[in-house]
């Protein structure tokens, strides 16, 4: 397996466990009270568009050559760090 495989492979890992966190949370808002839900919904909508938004990169470096897919890598570590402290950040605002 090629280090661009091994990286997409794993980008699609915690990209799946996002998708599971947010259907969780989604959960979780629909049994809050009104003005917490209004929060959770902001919360969970901003979620969902960095991950969205993460999930392009990965769909463009998987369709990059192999020359240039190094480049989207550390356009990837980028974003998936701000998804990543999005989705903590988050989760305390749910507790």
């Amino acid at each position: 397996m090629s280090d661009r495989d091994a990286y997409v492979e794993k980008m699609k890992a915690k990209l799946d466990e996002w998708n599971a966190e947010v259907s969780k949370l989604e959960a979780r808002s629909r049994g809050a009270q009104a003005d917490m839900r209004q929060q959770f919904e902001k919360n969970l909508e901003e979620l969902r568009r960095r991950r969205d938004e993460a999930e392009q990169q990965l769909r463009e470096m998987q369709q990059a050559s192999e020359e240039s897919w190094k480049h989207f890598r550390s356009g990837m570590d980028n974003a998936w760090d701000d998804v990543n402290k999005a989705f903590h950040d988050a989760m305390e605002s749910f507790r």
